[in-house]
């Protein structure tokens, strides 16, 4: 990759993890070009995401999918810079943001050990200022001798001790394109959560769905004024009342067949 002008620093590099995102990839990479190195770690595309990425110049390494913390510490660990910017193939870094990164970057770092960025959410192509969708604030550029990932099946985050700085800059997060993005992510993350929830030992009884549920919704619709996003405000609030409603009914599923298992 090319510094595209951003005056001379520390070399970073940019992390991605993929499957499947001929589609996404290409405004991911185009949006990183001032990076020393992009990496991208593919968990077997069947599509062109990988031909996509070399096309870019990207370096490209195969990996069994190992769960979202586990292949983004990966990806992180075979970086060729300890400065790492970690993005999904959904995201996006306007070019002010690419200015901020290279001049943080190039300062002296001592007693810094990440920075986090503001993110934008868009769905339908609009930019959602509400239902905890702004800033949304995430630990994306960091030291990676100094923290690592969580280890959460979903929602991971990197974790470090040390003081993280926060840049007065975002990055563009496009996740959604319709209503049906939204109900599928909900199912594939209430899947991940509740298996989560189990391996942990939760409990949880008939009334828990619905209390989790309500509480979501008031919070997303009410207390984070998704009320001020119109239609899509209300459809978002739903979506996490529902995530978190199967969330634990499917905790409480898991438990009920664990029971039958051992009672067999």
């Amino acid at each position: 990759m090319k510094n595209l002008g951003y005056g001379a620093g520390k070399p970073f590099s940019v992390a991605i993890i993929t499957k499947n995102e001929e589609e996404r990839l290409p405004g991911c990479l185009e949006s990183v070009a001032f990076a020393d190195e992009v990496l991208v770690v593919d968990s077997g595309s069947t599509d062109r995401t990988t031909e996509i990425a070399k096309a870019f110049g990207a370096r490209v390494m195969v990996e069994p999918w190992r769960g979202f913390s586990a292949q983004k510490q990966f990806a992180v660990d075979q970086c060729s810079y300890d400065w790492v910017l970690i993005l999904d193939a959904d995201e996006r870094v306007p070019r002010d943001t690419a200015e901020v990164i290279r001049e943080a970057v190039s300062q002296d770092q001592t007693g810094i050990h990440a920075y986090s960025l503001k993110r934008r959410n868009y769905l339908h192509g609009r930019w959602i200022r509400h239902c905890g969708w702004w800033p949304n604030r995430v630990i994306r550029l960091i030291d990676r001798k100094r923290g690592e990932f969580d280890g959460r099946p979903v929602h991971e985050s990197w974790q470090t001790h040390g003081p993280v700085k926060t840049l007065d800059a975002f990055i563009e997060h496009l996740s959604f394109t319709n209503y049906s993005d939204l109900i599928a992510k909900m199912e594939h993350y209430s899947n991940l959560s509740s298996k989560d929830l189990f391996d942990k030992e939760a409990n949880a009884n008939a009334l828990t769905p619905v209390f989790h549920a309500l509480w979501m919704f008031m919070k997303t619709y009410l207390l984070e004024l998704g009320l001020l996003d119109g239609l899509d405000g209300l459809v978002i609030s739903t979506m996490n009342a529902g995530g978190s409603f199967l969330k634990y009914a499917k905790l409480i599923e898991l438990k009920k067949h664990a029971g039958e298992r051992r009672s067999t």
